[in-house]
């Protein structure tokens, strides 16, 4: 006879993967189904205030381009010539050095400005040769 225990064998537990490959599949499904990816904000957006980190990069040289609510246009403190696009244009051009890399345009507009005036500067920008245009904002209250 022989009375040798089985038991001496263990045997190993087994791990089944389904219901956890399940579960993940699931949440997967979930996250998917449930998130938006429309990247538009809609109508309720809150201009000029905002939240955004300090530049990391130093800038040799900026433009400051001012607009007011009554459409005015200030380039580095001075008014400029006139509201058209053209006039901006070359004052923009005769605020740019002669020497260096291309300065940054910041534009600094009013919350009651028009949108044309600002579309205005970017183009006027565009059309003196100035790439790089950027956008000063005031950070909230509490920030």
């Amino acid at each position: 006879m022989d009375f040798r225990h089985n038991s001496a064998q263990k045997s190993e537990p087994e791990l089944n993967l389904v219901p956890l490959i399940d579960v993940m599949l699931v949440i997967i499904i979930f996250l998917v189904m449930n998130t938006t990816l429309d990247e538009t904000s809609g109508l309720d957006i809150a201009l000029p205030t905002g939240d955004a980190p300090a530049s990391s990069t130093a800038v040799s040289q900026e433009i400051v381009v001012g607009v007011t609510a009554a459409g005015t246009v200030n380039i580095n403190g001075r008014a400029a010539p006139g509201k058209d696009i053209s006039a901006i244009a070359a004052a923009l051009a005769n605020a740019r050095p002669a020497k260096g890399p291309e300065p940054v345009v910041v534009i600094n507009a009013d919350a009651q400005a028009a949108h044309q005036n600002v579309i205005n500067v970017m183009q006027a920008a565009q059309n003196a040769g100035l790439s790089h245009v950027t956008f000063a904002i005031r950070q909230e209250a509490g920030r």
